[in-house]
């Protein structure tokens, strides 16, 4: 895996904020790659791993457990809906459905606990999205983030609206 001498030093910036333990830098980590490459790869894990003197697995732990890590690339956009409670009850499951249709997403079929099938993409690639656990704003329900642009109180049919700022 290469690293560019500036990333190396952003990373180890970070490990040092942790002189106690590196293993307490591998979450921060975990993000910076992410943030640089879009998703956390097995090239990845190795790599913090050995940078941490830890287990791949201790990585890979992490990013199975935490939902805000992905581990296959997403699209240029990608379309982030929340599922829980307060934002199923005001129109989440319909919101996501029409973030697809407008995103050109061809919907995949659910798996069999109905969590749906993980992260899907527009056919160009432009376009990603999944339902993702809470988002944190249930009192202003249904809510969604468009990569880092977060939408609260998303009213039915505004999904061609709000990605028309992405084509």
């Amino acid at each position: 895996m290469d690293i560019s001498p500036d990333f190396a030093a952003q990373i180890d910036e970070v490990i040092s904020h942790y002189p106690v333990s590196k293993r307490s830098a591998t979450l921060p980590l975990l993000h910076l790659f992410q943030e640089k490459t879009g998703f956390i790869g097995a090239d990845t894990i190795r790599w913090i791993a050995a940078k941490l003197d830890l287990e791949p697995i201790n990585v890979l732990e992490l990013v199975t457990f935490y939902p805000m890590f992905r581990q296959t690339p997403v699209g240029k956009f990608h379309i982030r809906v929340c599922r829980t409670l307060s934002c199923a009850m005001a129109g989440a499951p319909e919101l996501l459905e029409q973030f697809k249709l407008a995103a050109g997403i061809v919907p995949a079929p659910q798996t069999s606990h109905g969590h749906g099938p993980g992260i899907e993409k527009s056919p160009d690639g432009r376009f990603s999205i999944e339902y993702v656990e809470c988002l944190a704003s249930c009192g202003t329900s249904p809510v969604c983030m468009v990569n880092d642009d977060f939408y609260e109180g998303v009213r039915p049919g505004s999904a061609s609206e709000i990605l028309a700022k992405y084509r």
